[in-house]
């Protein structure tokens, strides 16, 4: 192969080869993605999922007033498609487990999520929801929402800020784009 010469199209300092003979590998315009229509359907689907996510939300301790707040006008989660709270976990598409899940909470638990559309997800918010917290010798509490139901998103924190459970509907929202749609019956 020859290098590019000066004979080419010059555009914005990159020589764009005249002929097959000028043309070195690596130097094409721009990138070209390949694929197919069923991906493209895919990213599509899971992008505009990932844009209006529904929550349920489960405050069951201090941790829900945070929750609260970051639906509130100064931190404002509308601007992530996720402004309403929903109360029926047949119109919620995402479980907010805000604080401490005790034993006697932890069927209640289950059932709403078994209750909520597929795909759902979950995003464990605290330290009493992510491991038990300050609780965690206790007899009565749950050692992590994670024992009852799978969790995507782990927020840290006691309580955690507003700021940080965007940060996890963020993460989630990366989350559901990567993922691939899944139908029943298929392997």
């Amino acid at each position: 192969m020859t290098a590019p010469t000066n004979s080419g199209g010059k555009k914005g300092g990159f020589i764009y080869p005249q002929t097959p003979a000028e043309y070195v590998a690596g130097q094409q315009e721009a990138n070209v993605v390949m694929t197919n229509l069923a991906d493209m359907l895919t990213w599509a689907q899971n992008f505009a999922r990932s844009r209006s996510i529904w929550p349920l939300g489960y405050g069951l301790a201090c941790c829900a007033i945070e929750m609260i707040a970051a639906a509130q006008s100064h931190y404002d989660l509308s601007r992530w498609g996720s402004e309403v709270f929903r109360s029926s976990p047949r119109q919620a598409d995402l479980m907010i487990v805000a604080g401490t899940v005790c034993t006697k909470m932890a069927p209640r638990l289950v059932r709403l999520y078994e209750q909520m559309p597929d795909p759902k997800w979950v995003l464990s918010m605290g330290q009493c929801a992510n491991s038990g917290g300050e609780f965690y010798d206790s007899y009565y509490t749950v050692q992590g929402v994670d024992m009852l139901v799978p969790v995507d998103v782990y927020v840290p924190g006691c309580p955690p800020r507003p700021e940080q459970l965007i940060e996890g509907i963020l993460k989630l929202r990366e989350k559901i784009e990567k993922q691939g749609l899944k139908i029943k019956g298929e392997a």
